[in-house]
């Protein structure tokens, strides 16, 4: 996964955005379940991501 900048979330669709939400928030959930493992960066990015999507939603 790599990360989105504010134009590449412009550049998508109303829908597209809201479909790339639903991903992010499921691999949230799954990066929570093994953040023991792994550490907590990857989860901070996700959360970034999701922030991002929906500022540039209002």
């Amino acid at each position: 996964m790599g990360t989105l900048k504010a134009n590449d979330i412009k550049g998508m669709s109303k829908e597209e955005q809201k479909t790339k939400l639903k991903e992010l928030k499921m691999e949230l959930i799954k990066s929570k379940a093994n953040a023991t493992k792994s550490g907590g960066s990857k989860t901070r990015e996700i959360k970034r991501l999701i922030a991002r999507i929906l500022t540039l939603n209002k």
